[in-house]
């Protein structure tokens, strides 16, 4: 892999780990017409990167969480848990959070190496996937916006968006795409299911970290330029997918990422049965 090769697949990387469009099935596409193949050491740094991107952009409401979190622990010490869950906000986001997130962290320890074999396996399963994406928004976008903000928000909606979140592991289904219909279908207001997905994706890129990183050892090798333009375009890109995507969450609408997965899913599901690709 060589420097603009790295660049490309960090930009790709940061934007389609945020827009509702799948990062793996980009990433799986992307590297085949560059005829290249992504190194451990490549891939660990660029969800590093998209890592950052979301922690930097949210870091306010992450400040908030980690010490309502905090508090709630010390809460439990004191035999008050559900006084400070039910009158703190925060208290109770950042056990949603980890509710949340118990779905997916289930899904990769039984089923990680199913998942990988689907990842290494021909287009035609991410292609498929993307066109479930493209459907998913779209009828999202059908039903109305509830009225369930952070103040109102109980444990279905939240357990309901784990849920979706742990399917996304599929290889062409969009995390954050899935989880904000979820969260849709589940009646909570447009804004703060982007919100609460972007949030929710923190653990989830950070557990993948983890699990990539205990394979890395330490030589990064000749890989060291692209490694590291690859993660700066991966953090540039990822930064301002987050804030493009929340822009036009809160204006207009999904569809066009429903007709993009729509096209994109049925090429590469076609290049994919042919042998183009």
């Amino acid at each position: 892999m060589d420097i603009i090769q790295g660049i490309i697949i960090g930009i790709i990387q940061g934007l389609t780990e945020f827009l509702p469009v799948s990062s793996s099935a980009h990433l799986v596409l992307i590297q085949k017409l560059l005829g290249v193949e992504s190194s451990l050491s490549f891939d660990v740094f660029l969800h590093l990167a998209t890592l950052l991107a979301v922690v930097i952009f949210f870091r306010a409401d992450i400040y908030k969480i980690i010490c309502a979190w905090w508090a709630s622990i010390g809460d439990i010490m004191q035999h008050r848990f559900l006084e400070g869950f039910y009158s703190d906000s925060y208290k109770r986001l950042s056990w949603y959070v980890i509710l949340a997130t118990i779905p997916v962290g289930i899904v990769g320890v039984l089923f990680e190496s199913h998942i990988d074999s689907l990842f290494a396996g021909e287009l035609y399963v991410p292609g498929f996937f993307l066109f479930v994406t493209g459907t998913i928004l779209y009828l999202s976008q059908r039903i109305a916006s509830g009225r369930i903000d952070l103040n109102h928000m109980g444990f279905f909606q939240p357990l309901f968006m784990g849920l979706a979140q742990a399917c996304a592991i599929m290889p062409g289904l969009s995390r954050s795409g899935t989880t904000i219909a979820a969260g849709l279908v589940s009646g909570l207001d447009k804004d703060f299911a982007a919100k609460f997905s972007f949030i929710l994706s923190i653990p989830a890129i950070f557990g993948a970290f983890i699990v990539q990183l205990k394979d890395i050892g330490t030589s990064i090798g000749g890989d060291a330029g692209p490694i590291f333009l690859g993660f700066v375009a991966s953090f540039v890109s990822g930064y301002f997918a987050i804030k493009w995507l929340i822009t036009i969450i809160q204006n207009k609408n999904l569809d066009i990422f429903s007709y993009y997965c729509w096209i994109m899913g049925i090429v590469v599901f076609m290049a994919s049965i042919i042998h183009i690709l």
